[in-house]
């Protein structure tokens, strides 16, 4: 087995539960019998998306061009492309929405390198360090004022009736290696479904960068050391605003 195989496969051993959601999936993928991590998404999707190997992408075309030309993903054998074709696999319409956007951008604007402009960038960061929330109101406030002691202490037994999904593959990259200081991107939204999700990606929405930080540590029973309340004490990590 591929080495980006491998350690997915060791880490559904005991599954960290922000990959909770993704399990079936992942475990469809990491026991797959591939040469390659684009042929191991092969074999655990549905169709609608193949993944390729990176050679497949043409010299100087963009690789959201090429996605939006083909519905074939170039894939590395690596885990930041595991993980980006597990969200394609997970969330087809978001990431079909994303990469449309991309496209469209692209032709409209070009595709100079240095050149990606702000919203092209702000899609970027969704792509990759988004978390998706949907959460009772008074978890909403807390986050939008950056009231960690509320948020996380006062009102943690909200916690049980909000849905947290990681959907950046950087993000999920950076967590097979834990640090406190992990922040996700939080992108709220007022229905937890694919279609929701992709119809929440307004242009005028993302070009605002209408994002959240979130220390991704300190949700409730993601990590055994937040059952501390002195664990949100780390100004470093859960910062006021500026």
């Amino acid at each position: 087995m591929i080495l980006p195989l491998a350690s997915l496969a060791e880490t559904l051993n005991t599954p960290a539960p922000w990959l909770m959601p993704y399990l079936c999936a992942a475990r469809a993928v990491a026991a797959a019998k591939a040469d390659s991590v684009a042929d191991a998404l092969n074999a655990a999707s549905s169709g609608g998306i193949r993944f390729v190997e990176q050679a497949a992408l043409p010299e100087g075309e963009p690789y959201e061009s090429f996605i939006a030309r083909t519905a074939c993903v170039p894939t590395r054998d690596n885990l930041h492309d595991l993980f980006n074709g597990l969200m394609w696999l997970s969330y087809p319409k978001t990431k079909r929405r994303l990469n449309v956007l991309h496209a469209e951008e692209i032709t409209a604007r070009g595709s100079v390198a240095g050149a990606r402009g702000p919203l092209r960038d702000a899609m970027t960061l969704f792509d990759e360090n988004a978390a998706i929330f949907q959460a009772p109101a008074v978890l909403v406030e807390a986050l939008r004022a950056r009231n960690w002691q509320p948020l996380f202490i006062e009102h943690r037994a909200q916690w049980a009736s909000a849905h947290l999904a990681l959907f950046g593959h950087a993000l999920l990259e950076k967590l097979m290696q834990p640090r406190k200081p992990i922040t996700a991107h939080v992108w709220l939204v007022e229905e937890f479904t694919d279609e929701a999700i992709a119809s929440s990606l307004t242009l005028p929405r993302l070009a605002a960068k209408d994002f959240l930080p979130l220390p991704v540590l300190g949700v409730p029973g993601w990590w055994p050391a937040n059952e501390h309340p002195a664990f949100y004490d780390d100004a470093d990590v859960f910062r006021r605003p500026r």
